[in-house]
């Protein structure tokens, strides 16, 4: 059982940076693939970023790509998502993701989640 707990989210102003973070408590966090997901009002959630256990290969959504950067330390327990640039597109709440299979997958594939942390980027 894994259980993660983001943290870092908040309100910033078009243009601006924040850094999420990720604390995981399993026993060994380098058995696990890490994505981050968002979720909008009134919108379906979707994939953000994803590492896997060492990470080796990262993937991002097209709408991130340049300006977010996700990263990992297994020895913490802990993953990363450094949001620069922000846009008022960017507000959701960002979810941390767990799973032991390789691969970004889609949400459904992951078997443990945090509780998410509501970014707002006003504009």
């Amino acid at each position: 059982q894994v259980q993660l707990v983001e943290s870092g989210g908040g309100l910033v102003q078009a243009g601006g940076s924040l850094r999420l973070s990720c604390a995981a408590s399993a026993r060994t966090f380098s058995s696990y693939n890490v994505g981050w997901f968002r979720q909008a009002p009134g919108k379906e959630r979707e994939f953000v970023a994803y590492i896997s256990r060492f990470g080796s290969t990262i993937n991002y959504a097209e709408s991130v790509k340049g300006r977010f950067t996700i990263s990992r330390d297994n020895a913490e327990k802990t993953a990363s998502l450094q949001m620069n640039t922000l846009k008022p597109e960017d507000t959701a709440v960002y979810y941390c993701a767990a799973k032991t299979r390789p691969g970004p997958g889609l949400s459904g594939d992951y078997n443990y989640w945090g509780q998410g942390t509501q970014v707002t980027v006003s504009s």
